[in-house]
């Protein structure tokens, strides 16, 4: 048949399923096609916390949602243009998130009589049949037969063979938005190549699902998104954890120092435990501990040692390493502890985004223990985000905590990654012999850094004492003194001030330097802050965006952005943490957006709450 070509400039799909129905590697697949292609993208994977919960309930739905444009975006959309909906539960769950007129692609075996109960879905009511939808474009298709259909010459069972409807879709959209399928026939190879009959079956219904798509004639449109205007250079599709892994590697590179990491599983930190133990030919070494406490100890004695120690973890692991930081503020030493948030508290939300944790990382530990703090904005930003971490803890000698969360963690972008040479150097200097007026060690001597030596244990003529016990002055000798206790604890608070002095200042991201409205922001509501801005401030509005990544200390002129401006607007995906340590900091009455259900903050809401101040 013959179809209309149309050009797009933005589409946000949402591929919705069971848990077993693949939607995350059908949205990964759809996602890593179009950053080959050079469109600009952005994704949210949204699944379920249970391994493997009830089949068609809607606990269990798992979904993926992509958007790709040939604008810059930053946000993976506030609403869908196309739902792909698996079963019943699917569609119940994502319905209210798409656009009336929207397309809704359903497997129609997915709306038998037990999905729909198992949705709860009224006796005799089905979705797809009884015109609740007419305001959509539906697409019907019995994905499962036509599966089967596919793979009827191949002797696996059927239960193997409808593993490969996700593959089907997949092969259905590459022909709805013109794309090839080679590079995830090319996936599928490396991924299964030593399994000939279940490389061949996907490759099978892929193509069947492309083909369908060619010759059926229940949609009359194809679409096409051009190419996005993006600076020049080498691009690729990358996630947050993804990001962090690479940062780390080069920062181990570029310091010189060898890189351990000691971590215990934990959702959603463990896909960096699984990223980096691939690069042992870079010298990574990666221990899985038998628990939390194990993880960050064997980091703190891989950086006593003088390598580059390495912890990561979530919310209830942080809690868990809290004596152990302790012991490394006391200790003085260079380590990483990397907190991907979810939402809390206790095992809360595993799977669900939450900015959880800043107060934590500010406030979580025993006695007067202050800590440099690092957060992440985007997925492709936590490359150079944790790059900056590791600096600053190697040369002022400190643990430092990088935040990300779940949404940039499993979130994907486009990265321009950079030229070994154009990272900044991080040298480090070891402390190899003792100083002209030494006798001995002084482990607690310090530069105008105020950071302590880094000595090796072994080192002939360096041994030194050092514990979690409080260390005298200079000498590191054990000390219950009063006066000294007081010194230390505030030479360590100076410390960690100082570093003020070497980070950069303040910019704002966009809008004026003075105004009525400053929007503060951290972590990953960088996307629907810009996002939004850039609709208002297109209107005239005196709105301007200041985004932080150095959370603690703050930059040296951040007090004298937020006096340039009548309110300081500071949204969170929580309860509101930085807005307390704002107000306390600044003496300013900021007021706070906040939201805590396991979701970003997107565009919409936020314009909404700006024009509502805006007409105050």
């Amino acid at each position: 048949m013959v179809r209309k070509q149309e050009v797009l400039q933005d589409v946000v799909i949402k591929f919705a399923g069971d848990s077993g129905d693949g939607m995350q590697l059908t949205g990964t697949q759809f996602t890593n096609n179009t950053a080959m292609l050079g469109i600009d993208l952005s994704t949210f994977p949204d699944f379920p916390a249970e391994i493997r919960a009830p089949i068609g309930t809607l606990p269990g739905v798992s979904g993926y949602q992509l958007r790709f444009s040939s604008d810059r975006i930053f946000t993976p959309g506030d609403s869908c243009d196309v739902l792909v909906a698996m079963n019943a539960a699917a569609l119940k769950t994502n319905l209210s998130a798409l656009k009336k007129g929207g397309k809704i692609i359903v497997n129609t075996d997915g709306f038998d009589g037990k999905n729909l109960r198992l949705a709860n879905y009224p006796d005799g009511e089905n979705p797809i049949e009884n015109g609740s939808l007419e305001s959509y474009e539906v697409i019907k298709m019995d994905v499962t037969k036509m599966t089967r259909e596919a793979l009827k010459d191949f002797t696996m069972g059927m239960k193997e063979k409808d593993r490969a409807k996700n593959m089907f879709v997949l092969g259905f959209l590459y022909f709805m938005y013109n794309r090839d399928m080679e590079n995830t026939i090319s996936f599928l190879k490396e991924k299964f190549g030593k399994k000939p009959e279940i490389f061949e079956s996907n490759v099978k219904v892929l193509q069947a699902g492309y083909n369908y798509a060619d010759t059926t004639e229940i949609f009359s449109t194809t679409y096409t998104v051009e190419k996005a205007k993006m600076d020049p250079g080498t691009y690729r599709s990358i996630m947050g954890n993804q990001a962090v892994s690479l940062g780390l590697i080069a920062a181990s590179q570029k310091s010189g120092l060898p890189m351990f990491l000691g971590s215990y599983p934990i959702t959603p930190a463990s896909d960096i435990l699984h990223e980096l133990a691939k690069y042992k030919n870079f010298g990574v070494r990666t221990y899985q501990a038998e628990d939390e406490i194990a993880a960050i100890t064997s980091a703190i004695g891989a950086a006593y040692g003088g390598s580059l120690g390495v912890t990561t973890t979530s919310g209830p692991g942080m809690a868990l390493k809290g004596e152990a930081m302790g012991l490394a503020v006391m200790l003085e030493i260079p380590l990483l502890i990397i907190d991907i948030q979810r939402g809390g508290p206790s095992t809360g939300l595993p799977t669900k985004t939450e900015q959880s944790d800043l107060l934590q990382a500010y406030y979580g530990r025993n006695g007067e223990c202050p800590m440099p703090i690092v957060s992440a904005s985007t997925p492709a930003d936590c490359f150079d985000a944790v790059y900056e971490a590791v600096r600053i803890s190697v040369q002022h000698m400190t643990p430092v905590i990088f935040l990300s969360d779940g949404y940039i963690a499993n979130g994907a972008e486009p990265w321009k990654f950079p030229n070994s040479e154009s990272l900044r150097p991080i040298p480090v200097k070891f402390k190899t012999q003792l100083g002209d007026q030494e006798e001995k060690l002084q482990p607690y001597s310090r530069d105008e850094k105020l950071a302590r030596p880094w000595a090796i244990p072994g080192t002939a003529g360096l041994e030194h004492r050092i514990g979690g016990l409080e260390k005298q002055n200079v000498t590191g000798n054990i000390s219950y003194e009063p006066e000294n206790h007081q010194l230390m604890v505030k030479i360590r608070q100076e410390k960690v001030d100082k570093i003020a002095e070497y980070i950069p200042e303040q910019k704002l991201d966009s809008g004026p330097e003075k105004g009525k409205i400053l929007v503060l922001g951290w972590g990953s509501t960088y996307g629907a802050i810009k996002s939004a801005l850039s609709e208002l401030q297109a209107k005239g509005h005196a709105i301007s965006h200041a985004h932080l990544r150095y959370v603690r200390p703050f930059p040296k002129n951040l007090g004298d952005i937020i006096k340039n401006f009548d309110t300081v607007l500071i949204p969170e995906i929580n309860n509101g943490q930085l807005i307390k340590i704002i107000r306390d900091v600044y003496y300013v009455d900021a007021k706070g957006y906040n939201k805590i259900m396991g979701v970003p903050i997107t565009k919409t809401e936020l314009v909404m709450k700006l024009e509502e101040m805006l007409a105050e």
